[in-house]
């Protein structure tokens, strides 16, 4: 897949598996310090990546985001290209596996994370897999397990967010003002 996207507080790094056990596909192990695997968040667009990473808890005012200029300044744009095999989590597939849009809209993260459990314990070995994109509900996005990490490769070199080409548009589309 070309064009993989991750916003990141870090210039290095990249791409990073975690398991804080806070995140919607976690593993469930997490919580308790056994861990099943490690996740990598990442969006097929731009648009995506900056709604899931810095619009994630941003509260709007009157239509617009009001995201502080540090907050945007210590961001960096990470794109990453990869041969994944991902399984689809979304629409029709989703409601044949008895699934519905809770799965991504849902606060609790208990639910989604079983359900990221089953996935990564497929027999057929996915890398990750697409879902609803809760912040940008009219595109999807992508969580990869850290056994498919050696197959994602950095495109170029990281760019701060504020010179990112996509961050003027976006800024437009979203209504992000610096604060």
């Amino acid at each position: 897949m070309p064009g993989l996207y991750r916003i990141s507080g870090h210039a290095a790094g990249e791409p990073y598996f975690g398991c804080s056990g806070g995140n919607r596909f976690d593993a469930p192990g997490c919580k308790t310090g056994n861990p099943e695997y490690s996740t990598c968040y990442l969006g097929p667009s731009f648009d995506v990546a900056l709604a899931e990473f810095l619009l994630h808890d941003a509260v709007p005012v009157k239509g617009a985001f009001p995201i502080a200029k540090s907050e945007i300044d210590r961001r960096w744009v990470h794109q990453f290209s990869g041969n994944l095999r991902l399984f689809d989590l979304t629409g029709h597939l989703l409601k044949q596996m008895g699934g519905h849009a809770g799965l991504t809209g849902t606060s609790s993260y208990t639910l989604p994370q079983q359900w990221a459990l089953a996935m990564y314990r497929n027999p057929l070995r996915v890398d990750g897999f697409l879902y609803m994109s809760r912040h940008f509900t009219n595109e999807k996005a992508i969580v990869v397990f850290d056994r498919a990490k050696a197959n994602l490769t950095a495109m170029g070199k990281p760019v701060q967010l504020i010179m990112a080409r996509e961050m003027p548009d976006a800024m437009r589309l979203f209504n992000i003002v610096p604060a």
